[in-house]
């Protein structure tokens, strides 16, 4: 058990700004947790935790994995650098998903036996709440990929969330096993012959997302983030449009004032700055990628899952997860890393 934990924090990139993820990380500093901001000192505050002046950003490059190679002072390179180097423990980044993930892919590595890292998030749904991957890392997979994200999934679930034994499913156009992409059938007749490793459940429809039919659910980057923002967006829309109908009149503004209660609950259930944001799962250290659109308190809390992952050694219980299913590569059997594409 660590008792000291320090996450390295790139300010820059943030929708709201490189103030508003100070204030977040004066919150998780208040709750014990010691934080290094990396972002331009003049914008930061009186913050209460260490800053390193970097005000270069490449959370817009357009070429993530050549910006990184080419801007080492950049504040995500530096917040990486940090990490990678034990002045720090973890990351936090809220700026460029493709920036955090080629950062952290070319100091990091990928942990031994991983095809590629995935961006792993609980996605909020009241009653049955989910781990969806990858949600962004990877836009192309070959099926061994998915078969992985498959065991990451469930030992994250098992290791974080405390789910005894999850249950895994694969993003797919069809129920039956033949129906989706090439890639999707592959994987599922490998997750099939593979029983007791995992509690594969077979392939679950787009419809069916968040009825609680599966804890783990797996899909290539593409499919996982579009899926991912289809679902905030409908969220967005409906607490929207609940919210206008209950001012729409006298009578439902009474009405509305009754179910304040039952509403803030949901409200706080689907909210997903309480889940602190995706985390990178597959590298040597642990990232966690808040939305950019988060405010202080998703910044704090993506800064407290930070510092719990590294407390409760998630990537090394994870990786012994994997390794006892089987489902880590050959070492000598390792391919050059696969290609981090940003789908923030």
């Amino acid at each position: 058990m660590v008792e000291q934990v320090t996450v390295a924090v790139d300010a820059n990139g943030a929708d709201l700004g490189p103030a508003e993820v100070a204030r977040g990380a004066a919150l998780a500093a208040e709750r014990g947790i010691r934080v290094v901001l990396f972002g331009p000192a003049a914008e930061l505050g009186d913050a209460g935790v260490e800053v390193v002046d970097a005000p270069v950003s490449i959370a817009k490059a357009p070429d993530p994995a050549r910006a990184v190679r080419s801007t080492p002072e950049a504040s995500i390179v530096q917040a990486v650098e940090a990490v990678a180097s034990g002045r720090a423990d973890a990351l936090v980044s809220g700026g460029s998903t493709g920036a955090a993930l080629a950062a952290s892919l070319f100091r990091f590595k990928r942990a031994r036996g991983i095809h590629r890292p995935a961006l792993a998030i609980v996605v909020p749904v009241p009653g049955a709440p989910f781990l969806l991957l990858d949600a962004g890392a990877n836009v192309a997979v070959r099926p061994e990929h998915l078969v992985q994200f498959a065991h990451m999934g469930a030992a994250f679930m098992e290791v974080v969330m405390g789910v005894e034994r999850p249950r895994v499913a694969l993003l797919s156009t069809g129920e039956e096993p033949s129906k989706g992409p090439e890639d999707v059938v592959a994987a599922h007749e490998a997750l099939i012959e593979s029983p007791g490793a995992i509690d594969f459940v077979g392939n679950v429809e787009g419809f069916a997302i968040g009825k609680g039919v599966a804890d783990v659910l797996v899909a290539d980057g593409f499919t996982g983030n579009v899926a991912l923002k289809v679902m905030e967006g409908t969220s967005d829309v409906l607490l929207r449009s609940v919210r206008a109908a209950a001012m729409s009149s006298t009578r439902s503004k009474l009405g509305g004032l009754l179910l304040r209660p039952a509403l803030r609950g949901l409200r706080d259930q689907i909210d997903p700055e309480a889940h602190g944001g995706a985390v990178l799962l597959g590298l040597r250290q642990l990232g966690v990628v808040p939305h950019g659109s988060f405010g202080a308190r998703g910044f704090a809390s993506a800064i407290e899952v930070a510092a719990r992952g590294v407390r409760e050694d998630v990537l090394g219980r994870t990786h012994e997860r994997l390794a006892a299913a089987g489902a880590l590569r050959r070492a000598e059997a390792s391919a050059a890393a696969g290609t981090v594409t940003d789908q923030s």
